[in-house]
């Protein structure tokens, strides 16, 4: 078992412009690079888990999700960096594409993405922790029995620096 840090992205990885999907549109937060090669550097999986309920309301499809995600592990490479998956729920109750109208145990706070990748990446939960910026991140790890911090903005790594790495080190 491994440790494993998951991500959420918007408000921590990139900037939360509002159902982000076009690469063109994309603002890494401060520092959000740097942390994800840390983490690289330690050989500790990088996951991101996000809610992506843009693709239930119609404003992008699942295919710009993945095109999106594609784009930002391609430009973390170029500053030597990488996010191993990428786990994303496209469900929104009241949304206005049927087929993605439903009750789902992935879309945060339900700790369904985080579990699946749990047992993926044989993530050892002790060690293994969230990111992210809003209390349904919290909730959703504790739900799948993960710490999880609350980042409010700033600097990634500065934020990393102080919190998180004097707890798992």
């Amino acid at each position: 078992m491994t440790p494993v840090v998951f991500l959420d992205r918007d408000g921590v990885v990139n900037a939360d412009i509002g159902y982000l999907w076009r690469p063109e549109d994309c603002m890494w937060i401060p520092g959000a690079p740097e942390v994800i090669r840390l983490f690289n550097s330690r050989a500790w999986p990088v996951v991101v888990v996000t809610n992506q309920s843009g693709v239930a309301r119609g404003y992008y499809r699942e295919t710009d999700v993945q095109a999106l995600h594609s784009w930002m592990n391609e430009a973390l490479a170029r500053q030597g960096a990488h996010i191993d998956a990428f786990y994303y729920c496209p469900h929104y109750l009241t949304g206005s594409m049927p087929e993605y109208m439903v009750e789902c145990e992935c879309r945060k706070p339900k700790p369904g993405m985080i579990r699946r990748a749990m047992d993926e990446w044989h993530a050892d939960p002790g060690q293994s922790f969230l990111i992210g910026d809003k209390p349904s991140d919290m909730e959703a790890a504790e739900a799948a029995g993960i710490r999880g911090y609350l980042f409010s903005g700033g600097n990634l790594k500065k934020f990393v620096d102080e919190t998180i790495l004097k707890t798992v080190e």
